[in-house]
């Protein structure tokens, strides 16, 4: 029988709790330090060596594959380990997985075995994802234990808002650093400074982990379930057929998303600055909504928050081809794919605390990614296949390609989106009220307090 806590110890739980938030906030902005100049110029990276189309497109197809096959190991671990050691030793192995990446970038600079450098640096990625994502069952269900149901999607909005402004501001000005770099036929020195960069961030966030507390969790025997448990059952609970449209719609989505950085540095030969102001426009957008997207899931559940960005997904591939001109880009598809992913990814993450025990978070996060993850390794490797056959001469094949992506989104949200339901007790939606109220009432104080809470990433990083 589980002892009961007094007062004061559940006051002296709670006060750790809150601290262990905000250091997990100041954490995830040194990580960022290490996503933004290493994760989100790894396909950039691969362009530049002079990777084929499909290797880039079999980037996405192998982080969709082996990342989600080593969470669901990284959920065995959780019953012999603390969460802490195992985050502790994966963050620590992910960091030193980019130092192949720099050697790449100078065997490349120097001519050095540069046919067989692509595929390398595919064989390499797929080590680097296995160590990015053995950790992440164990993260998942430590930030569960420190966040509480009534106020969790407003406190992971102010997470992503904090983490996300940082990932413009350093992605962005490393595009320009790149260029400058790249008109003086130095690029590969850019890579080889960006990619040490993001190793001493990730190691900082490393040091951070080791301060933030972390609540004590005992699983038993039959908290754990096989894969094969879970894909009999998931047609026949919710959370099972959340997991199946999440997947189908990773699936129908990474069938064109890989091949975005294609079109636009290959087709549209943009420089890497306008890539990056392009791509990165979406998080820009994302950030200014984040907040209204928590407060709104919070009142009115995590389905209603996924029912309604669901609508405008489909939409996105096809905004992409109307226009070529960047401003058409950072205004149009950057806006309502920052937009509606931004409420989607948000509410996916917290429709799993609401339909899942703590003590089986980890495993059950794992399979949904084991799915979503295999949807993303069709859908990428069916993009790669695509490219490579499609040999049409009226029309780019990529553009064939985005509206076979928007076609396959439709469908998914058309038949899978009414056969999910909200479990969680939320406040009665009456359509144009609610969305007057958030819109006309809440807007302009969130958008304060955001900008408010952006002002302060210099505390969350000074402070001790």
């Amino acid at each position: 029988m589980k002892k009961k806590l007094t007062k004061e110890e559940i006051k002296r739980e709670r006060s750790k709790k809150t601290r262990a938030r905000r250091m997990s906030i100041k954490e995830g902005i040194f990580a960022t330090v290490k996503s933004s100049l290493a994760d989100h110029y790894i396909s950039p990276f691969a362009i530049a060596i002079n990777s084929s189309n499909s290797i880039v497109a079999m980037l996405s197809a192998i982080a969709g594959l082996v990342g989600p096959a080593s969470q669901m190991f990284g959920s065995r671990l959780i019953e012999k380990y603390s969460r802490k050691k195992i985050i502790l030793k994966t963050i620590f192995l992910e960091s030193m997985m980019l130092i192949p990446f720099i050697i790449i970038a100078f065997l490349y600079r120097y001519k050095i075995f540069t046919s067989i450098l692509p595929p390398i640096l595919l064989l390499t990625f797929a080590i680097y994802v296995i160590f990015l994502n053995l950790g992440s069952p164990a993260w998942f269900s430590w930030m569960g234990d420190i966040t509480n149901d009534k106020h969790r999607g407003r406190y992971f909005a102010k997470r992503n808002l904090m983490t996300g402004f940082v990932s413009v501001i350093l992605a962005i000005g490393a595009a320009f650093f790149l260029d400058f770099l790249e008109a003086r036929g130095k690029i590969m020195y850019g890579f080889i400074i960006l990619f040490s960069i993001a190793i001493i961030g990730r190691l900082i966030s490393l040091k951070l982990f080791k301060k933030q507390y972390e609540p004590e969790i005992k699983l038993k025997k039959g908290d754990y379930f096989s894969l094969t448990d879970f894909l009999i059952k998931a047609p026949h609970n919710n959370f099972g057929r959340f997991t199946i449209f999440r997947a189908l719609l990773g699936f129908a989505s990474a069938i064109v998303s890989p091949l975005v950085a294609v079109y636009l540095l290959r087709e549209l030969k943009f420089s890497y600055s306008i890539y990056m102001v392009i791509i990165f426009s979406a998080t820009i957008f994302s950030l200014m909504l984040i907040k209204l997207w928590g407060k709104f899931a919070d009142k009115y559940g995590n389905y209603k928050t996924i029912a309604i960005a669901s609508m405008f997904i489909p939409v996105i591939p096809l905004l992409w081809v109307l226009n070529k001109s960047p401003i058409y880009l950072i205004f149009v598809p950057s806006l309502v794919g920052g937009v509606s992913w931004a409420g989607f990814n948000l509410a996916a993450g917290n429709f799993i605390y609401d339909n899942v025990s703590k003590e089986k978070r980890g495993v059950a996060a794992s399979y949904c990614n084991v799915l979503y993850g295999f949807g993303i390794f069709l859908g990428a490797s069916l993009g790669a296949f695509l490219i490579k056959i499609l040999t049409v001469t009226v029309v780019s094949p990529i553009i064939i390609i985005f509206f076979i992506s928007a076609i396959a989104r439709m469908l998914v949200v058309f038949f899978s989106i009414t056969k999910i339901e909200e479990v969680k007790k939320t406040s009665q939606f009456q359509g144009h009220k609610a969305l007057k109220n958030i819109i006309f009432k809440q807007a302009k104080p969130t958008l304060l307090e955001g900008a408010h809470e952006i002002m302060s990433i210099k505390k969350y990083i000074l402070e001790k």
